[in-house]
């Protein structure tokens, strides 16, 4: 989303637009239930935090600061509002639903002439990814999330997490550090065993 499009946006939110926050959710749900789950690997769960960020939202609008992008802005209560809801359950399911944010988020559509063979080599790696994802910390996690699955440059990342911006280097470099030991095994998707 371009930088003016995210300006209407704050504009019509700040404005009281009756229409504009509906239509706020409607064009964001996706990305805010994206993070969420991502951050939970719950699709209970990432619809609770949906639901809160955007009640927190609503209630925030007057704090939108127009030199600030609004996807930062919100991507910070999601992310906050998903570490509350975590360290309340005080426990990080391991277990996870087929990624349904992944699939939508982070890859493109598969090509129909690809062959089945392919399409069970793009799914094995998804999953394989969600479960790397599942081993790193909270804030490893995010930064990948806002990274690669968000588009979000590493500074609009620092502010949404609100940490500096060469923290944020450093937890993309771990997480990816992280990962890559993690999917070195590739062949358990490219060769028969998992292969259906």
């Amino acid at each position: 989303m371009s930088r003016k499009e995210e300006a209407r946006w704050a504009d019509r939110l700040i404005a009281g637009d009756p229409s504009g926050f509906r239509d706020f959710v409607e064009a964001y749900k996706r990305k805010v239930y994206g993070l969420a789950y991502e951050m939970t690997r719950n699709h209970a769960d990432a619809e609770d935090i949906s639901q809160v960020s955007f009640m927190k939202v609503h209630r925030s609008i007057g704090t939108i600061q127009p030199g600030r992008g609004l996807n930062t802005w919100l991507y910070q209560i999601v992310y906050h509002t998903s570490l509350d809801h975590i360290r309340k359950k005080s426990f990080y399911p391991r277990e996870a639903l087929p990624s349904i944010a992944s699939e939508a988020l982070f890859n493109e559509p598969p090509d129909p002439a690809a062959g089945p063979e392919r399409a069970a080599e793009a799914a094995c790696l998804r999953r394989r990814i969600d479960e790397a994802l599942a081993k790193v910390s909270e804030r490893e996690r995010a930064v990948f999330i806002l990274r690669h699955y968000h588009d979000l440059k590493l500074k609009e990342i620092a502010q949404a997490l609100g940490v500096s911006l060469g923290a944020a280097k450093s937890y993309l470099f771990r997480s990816l550090r992280k990962l890559q030991k993690e999917l070195a095994d590739t062949e358990t998707c490219l060769g028969t065993g998992d292969r259906p």
